[in-house]
């Protein structure tokens, strides 16, 4: 086995672990089940934002 050979191994299946994780991230954060979750915590920054801003005067 040469180092091309491994090289190239290499490669394509760093590639191909990348190529299935990045899928299973956009799958993830698209399941139909988790957007109560992203909602909550989109508006738990905004609360505590506004929380924020409330203690300090503004």
């Amino acid at each position: 086995m040469t180092y091309e050979t491994v090289a190239t191994f290499s490669q394509v299946t760093s590639l191909l672990l990348f190529i299935t994780m990045f899928a299973g991230v956009v799958v993830y954060a698209l399941w139909p089940n988790n957007r109560g979750r992203f909602e909550q915590a989109q508006r738990t920054a905004l609360d505590l934002d506004v929380r924020s801003q409330k203690q300090e005067g503004r």
